[in-house]
């Protein structure tokens, strides 16, 4: 029979590390700490397995799983030596969500599970506080009321603050027990008029129903939306913790908090982290209130006054601090703590690996192998490429003048300017509109996942540097600033106060998530400077890395950014962006509204010198570099203006009437451009075409070559190519030209003539047109359209219900369909071989930046893949892991 129910703590661990698929994160560490000995209050698990069957059978729990719950409950009660419901001395838990992958806030918890009316009166008895037994049991009927009942947890928040008012209290704290005992009877009426029943008084009910809760979580809509940015499998399901209560509010020697075992914003090894004396654990992740530091010397940078846990408890800070060395050793990976602090006596609640910024990964990795704590490639695998995003864009211009409203916490760095929005919907709505937005919140929860995706960057008032805006924001890479005091939000005004200052709406704010500072109007920014642990990760990574890593790029700009980022190559260079040109628009119309062959080749040598030019200045970027120019591939109708205000302007430049050009612009309207006269049906048609582009190609690498003495390594790319006939033609005509180009500079160069495959065709007949091509590049964004019969840019109406619903693993378009589109890619590569041995292969799409994608293609022994240049170090990364893992 399927054990379901896994124990720790007390001396028992029937689980570990090694189990986090079945226990979770979680519980899995739970399990691992209490087998290495640190102080875990005892436990149990309830394992992802049963969540899948909760659902598989209707959302029960069958007889075989209640047993063994109720044997996890005696071990804890054997443990505690406290009973559950025992109205002298009751046993309390806390039930809470535990994912096989971090997803911090996205699931429900509750505490305090245990209390009733009769329970209540014992914890205060055993507690010797009445006051904390009244206040622990308002927070389990909130909490419990919002999580399992599915009450609006503001009509519980509005009776607090209408309570405090009415005794003309500020803070929570000040409440007494018998002001708690008020408020429970408050709580429980807006239970019994909301829900239509009793709070429930049975504790055996209370502990199925969060069970359920947090099983239920699973589906939420915020989870399911941070699963699917995140790209986690909504089957894993999520395991149950339950284990034993232990209070961080049972007075001054109390205390809760969540520490880092190294800075997860900088990656320093010092210890970081925050705390809060006489208060449980939601205090300080739900950003209620503005903690304490955990050292003397975070609290005095901060210059904050209130003392830190160092300063406050020093003997158990000093036993935390150990905690600390011993996780790091065993797991050697910086670790994400939750603790708690009862009455003196130091309690791990979990640990788990840390959400850290890219600047903190590389760090961190670059310092435990240089600490020899892992080897060189082990910090190369454990760095995400994705991550590297956030390195590779701009931060503010540190000599620009800043207006400056408030300084907060530096919750996640980066920064980012946009227009303020008040609410996660309106983010959504605003950049889906293509603005850039700053979500401001008073404070984020789960249920904001979507607004703080769509934006740019999120400032909330309050919370501190783990609370859940700024946990979230450094894993989306998001800049923040949390705890901004100053700040104030009217809702139905729709502005944001700062002192005297007031913002509407959609005014433009920065803010800066290295220094807490937000500030008015837009700041601009300066480009980031990629050395230190950056390049010293690039160099251990190029070790072990086989796929070669181009960029996409058509300006000498991009090249050289490209070739910065560690670019050995361009893999797609698209001219026909060239062509776009506003000095060189009117010479491609009147190629195009050319009569014959005449008339478009006196157009084309107006063209000639100025694609020599584009080509001169990137071969001479790329020197020594191998370079795919792609030849025209778009339909001609794109050169020509199709609103009714442009044609008089455009015929009066190309030098025919309104209706010649009107009557050539309907000619070439087709009803499906993508699959219509474009690619090498363009160059079939109209040779003199690419005859241009390839006299441009060899004339600039012959001038480079004769100048620089560098080799210029020209790599000529037939677009669309369904058969190798179309190839044949265009290569004919591509070596008519360089022979033609090389006899007139008396100059003679190494040149290819390969295909984009990016029809289903192509890809079917490879070994036929691998006769003719020297080297495949495939175009999976097309070929992604071609196979499955889905535009891209129409696409966005329904994938994501697609991926939700498990159609598609995830979005085609961001990472290969490995079994549609992967599988027409490796019969051409398989094909293609036998033909030509040694052809060379490589894909150009934007996939090439993607490292699932890279995996694939070092699956397949691909030679390359090309991607956009800021995303070069990603590849490199991404394919060194590859290599690693195969």
């Amino acid at each position: 029979m399927a054990q379901y129910v896994y124990r720790f703590g007390g001396g028992v661990s029937d689980g570990g590390a090694g189990d986090r698929n079945l226990l979770g994160g979680k519980g899995a560490n739970l399990a691992e700490m209490a087998g290495i000995g640190l102080p875990v209050p005892p436990g149990f698990t309830i394992t992802t397995e049963m969540c899948t069957r909760y659902y598989d059978e209707g959302e029960t729990f069958p007889d075989s799983v209640r047993v063994e719950v109720a044997a996890g409950i005696a071990h804890i009660e054997g443990v505690t030596g406290k009973r559950f419901g025992d109205a002298a001395d009751p046993l309390l838990v806390s039930v809470r969500s535990g994912a096989r992958v971090s997803m911090p806030g996205m699931m429900d918890t509750v505490l305090n599970l245990g209390l009733n009316d009769e329970t209540v009166v014992g914890l205060a008895a055993k507690a010797g506080d009445e006051r904390f037994a009244w206040d622990s049991y308002r927070r389990f009927i909130q909490m419990y009321s919002d999580v399992v009942l599915g009450l609006d947890h503001g009509a519980f928040e509005e009776a607090l603050e209408i309570a405090k008012e009415d005794r003309g209290y500020t803070l929570d704290t000040e409440m007494s027990a018998d002001d708690w005992k008020g408020l429970v009877a408050e709580y429980k009426a807006v239970v019994e008029r909301e829900w239509n029943k009793p709070f429930p008084q049975d504790v055996h009910d209370q502990l199925w129903g969060a069970t359920a809760a947090v099983f239920g979580s699973w589906h939420s809509e915020r989870a399911r939306v941070y699963r699917r940015l995140n790209h986690i499998s909504g089957d894993w399901g999520t395991a149950v913790n339950v284990q034993a209560m232990v209070f961080g509010n049972m007075g001054d020697t109390s205390a809760t908090g969540v520490a880092f075992t190294r800075d997860p914003s900088t990656g320093d090894n010092a210890h970081y982290g925050e705390f809060l004396i006489n208060a449980q654990g939601e205090d300080v992740v739900a950003g209620i209130r503005t903690p304490q530091y955990l050292t003397r010397a975070a609290r005095e940078t901060a210059g904050a006054k209130a003392a830190s846990m160092e300063e406050a408890m020093p003997e158990t800070f000093a036993e935390l601090a150990k905690v600390f060395r011993l996780l790091e050793d065993h797991y050697r990976d910086m670790q994400d703590i939750e603790f708690t602090v009862e009455r003196g006596k130091l309690w791990m609640l979990q640990t788990r690996t840390g959400k850290r910024t890219a600047k903190a990964a590389l760090k961190i990795a670059v310092d435990m192998a240089s600490e020899g704590l892992i080897a060189e490639e082990e910090a190369v695998a454990r760095v995400d490429p994705a991550a590297l995003d956030q390195l590779l864009h701009p931060t503010l211009d540190p000599d620009a003048q800043r207006d400056v409203l408030t300084k907060g916490l530096p919750a996640s760095p980066g920064a980012a300017s946009g227009a303020a929005v008040f609410d996660s919907d309106t983010a959504e709505r605003r950049a889906n509109d293509g603005e850039a937005v700053i979500l401001v919140r008073i404070e984020t929860s789960p249920e904001d996942i979507h607004g703080m995706h769509a934006a740019r960057g999120i400032l909330t008032a309050r919370g501190g540097m783990t609370s859940h805006a700024a946990v979230v924001a450094r894993g989306m890479g998001r800049p923040c600033v949390s705890g901004a005091g100053m700040l104030s939000i009217d809702m139905k005004a729709r502005v944001m106060r700062i002192g005297s200052r007031e913002i509407a709406e959609g005014e433009t704010v920065t803010i800066d998530g290295a220094t807490g500072e937000v500030m008015a109007g837009a700041v601009p920014t300066v480009q980031p400077e990629l050395a230190g642990d950056f390049g010293t990760l690039m160099v251990w990574a190029d070790k072990v890395r086989r796929l070669r890593i181009r960029a996409n790029a058509e300006t000498p700009a991009d090249c050289r950014t490209a070739r910065d980022f560690g670019a050995e190559g361009v893999g797609l260079c698209r001219t026909e962006h060239m062509f776009f040109d506003a000095a060189r628009i009117t010479a491609v119309r009147q190629m195009i509204l050319a009569a014959d062959e005449k008339g478009r080749r006196a157009a084309l040598d107006k063209l000639l010198p100025e694609q020599r030019a584009d080509f001169t200045e990137i071969f001479e970027v790329m020197a020594g570099l191998p370079v795919t120019i792609r030849l025209l591939d778009p339909p001609l109708h794109e050169f020509l203006p199709h609103e009714e205000d442009e044609f008089a302007e455009v015929a009066a430049a190309a030098g025919v009437d309104v209706e010649t050009l009107k009557r050539r612009a309907a000619e070439l309207h087709e009803f499906n451009p993508m699959l219509g006269h474009r690619g090498c049906r363009l160059g079939v048609t109209y040779p003199e075409i690419y005859e241009m582009q390839a006299r441009a190609i060899f004339e600039a690498a012959c001038d480079v070559a004769a100048k620089s003495g560098a080799a210029v390594v020209p790599e000529v790319m037939i677009p669309l190519v369904a058969t190798k006939r179309e190839l044949e033609l265009m290569k004919a005509v591509v070596d008519k030209a360089a022979e033609a180009v090389f006899a007139e500079k008396d100059r003679r160069l190494d040149y290819l003539v390969g295909t984009m495959i990016e029809l289903p065709r192509a890809a079917l007949k490879a070994g036929e047109i691998a006769d003719a091509a020297a080297f495949f590049s495939f175009g999976t964004n097309d070929l992604t359209q071609t196979t499955l019969g889905v535009s891209r840019d129409d696409a966005g109406r329904f994938l994501t219900t697609y991926v939700d619903k498990g159609i598609y693993a995830t979005d085609p378009f961001v990472s290969i369909d490995v079994e549609g589109v992967g599988e027409l890619i490796e019969i051409a590569a398989t094909r293609g071989r036998a033909t030509r041995p040694g052809i060379k292969l490589g894909i150009c799409g934007e996939h090439g930046g993607d490292p699932a994608s890279i995996r694939f293609c070092e699956g397949l022994g691909l030679d390359y893949v090309s991607a956009s240049p800021y995303r070069v170090p990603i590849a490199r990364l991404a394919a060194a892991q590859a290599a690693l893992k195969k």
